[in-house]
């Protein structure tokens, strides 16, 4: 319970961490040189890296009071100087932008607490190791090893190309036009996934996950949501404990389970294989009519119409056989529930 509250007022504070639209930062700070890494730690604020092929690395700093209010330099400087350690600096090719507290206790709740934002510009080739206990993390358009987690915030992400490893504790995630080896966690927040291909793997314990656009070897689960995708391609295991699944547009192998909830994919091509289960719920799968597949599902009730070209057997509970002469193997079982199978060119 009291995790749960914490994660409540982290999320719900979240929007206050950030630095306001248009607000002036407290510091700006130019790095000469050949920049190959940025490390940013903060205990209250957001950080936001952005890749640019023009000029030199830039460090923004923004300071807030609690309320989320920007603070006047001389309030801002007066604060920073009496509870914070505040460094921006270049040391051998790494940025390094951190603001900890004098107390060692991190951020915590009282009247004289501020939130430290960091607002960087880099060099599109630039690894990144980013720590905020309060705040959200923004990035976009960066290539090498990206790791980074926050606390309390969400985690926007966008042109990333290369390791990318994130988590963060009660936000939601948002990933889009990113490429290669992604792999993020959230403990309470949705996942938003779109236009992404390589290695995928996403993971929430209380939140729903949206795959649009996806290709590659994809490993999507939720605790206590529902999941919806649309255009996978390549080869997706996805599974949720609490909700229904929605698939469209596949062209790939699938590995899907849910025990509370329904189950609906639609193929355009079926892949090396596909494997359904439902525990509590409904199964309506559609294939390519053109497609050779073997069939093997079984429910409560199972139906099929127009099965092309089909040799087997078909029961009320079970269909299993051929059709269009046997190909990959499509296995659902949808326990007491029931399957319906449809064929479309």
């Amino acid at each position: 319970m009291k995790t749960s509250l914490l994660l409540l007022l982290l999320c719900a504070g979240s929007s206050a961490f950030a630095q306001r639209a248009n607000q002036e930062p407290y510091m700006t700070k130019t790095l000469p040189g050949n920049i190959k890494e940025a490390f940013v730690n903060t205990s209250g604020g957001s950080i936001t890296v952005r890749g640019t092929t023009a000029g030199d690395t830039r460090v923004d700093v923004f300071v807030n009071g609690n309320n989320g209010q920007p603070l006047d330099n001389a309030e801002a400087k007066s604060r920073l100087e009496k509870d914070y350690t505040l460094i921006v600096d270049v040391q051998d090719g790494e940025v390094h932008a951190t603001a900890k507290s004098k107390n060692n206790r991190g951020w915590n709740w009282n009247n004289n607490n501020i939130s430290v934002s960091f607002r960087l510009y880099v060099p599109v080739r630039t690894a990144t190791n980013l720590e905020t206990s309060g705040g959200s993390i923004t990035m976009d358009n960066l290539t090498g090893t990206q790791q980074f987690g926050t606390s309390g915030g969400s985690l926007h992400l966008d042109h990333l190309t290369g390791n990318i490893k994130g988590e963060t504790s009660g936000g939601s995630i948002t990933v889009a036009n990113s490429k290669e080896n992604i792999n993020l966690q959230t403990s309470g927040g949705s996942i938003h996934a779109d236009n992404c291909n390589g290695i995928i793997r996403l993971e929430t314990s209380g939140g729903s996950l949206t795959l649009n656009h996806l290709s590659g070897n994809i490993k999507a689960g939720t605790s206590g949501g529902s999941i919806h995708g649309d255009g996978i391609n390549g080869e997706l295991i996805t599974s949720t404990s609490g909700g229904s699944i929605t698939l469209d547009n596949l062209s790939a192998s699938l590995d899907a389970s849910t025990s509370a909830g329904s189950l609906h994919a639609n193929f355009k091509q079926v892949g090396k294989y596909v494997k359904l289960d439902v525990s509590a719920g409904h199964i309506d799968l559609t294939l390519p009519a053109k497609q050779g597949l073997d069939l093997d599902l079984s429910g409560n009730r199972v139906t099929g119409e127009s099965l092309p070209g089909f040799s087997g057997e078909h029961d009320r509970d079970r269909i299993r056989g051929k059709v269009n002469g046997g190909g990959a193997t499509v296995k659902a079982d949808a326990g007491s529930g029931h399957v319906n199978v449809s064929f479309t060119n």
